[in-house]
């Protein structure tokens, strides 16, 4: 599931920080290092240094990555179809809710 998110948030912000990338998946950036050794060591994922700023590391997919996120998602997108089949209209927007509100409580964790 981590490196499903790493991958996911860097198709949408090629060129992110390790650090950034960990704050879009709401991980620690240790766990996030990590994630990309193991997506660099797959040939997921580039990391070459920033033009300016020589101690930060871009990270951009690569084609099999981006072949890799593609596969990923079909899979992720018969999960939630077959989730979604299991809950009435109402449960599936009582459930939204009630994620939204967990999601909402862990990001404000970070700031008390």
């Amino acid at each position: 599931m981590p490196q499903y998110a790493a991958l996911f948030a860097l198709s949408g912000a090629p060129g992110i920080s390790a650090a950034a990338l960990a704050r879009s998946c709401l991980v620690t950036p240790q766990a996030m290092n990590v994630v990309l050794k193991n997506l660099e060591e797959r040939c997921l994922v580039e990391r070459t240094p920033h033009p300016w700023h020589r101690n930060v590391l871009e990270t951009r997919l690569t084609g099999p990555g981006r072949t890799a996120l593609a596969a990923a998602d079909e899979r992720a997108v018969a999960i939630e179809r077959r989730i979604a089949g299991e809950f009435t209209v109402q449960e599936r927007e009582l459930l939204r809710s009630l994620l939204g509100r967990a999601v909402a409580a862990i990001r404000g964790a970070g700031s008390a």
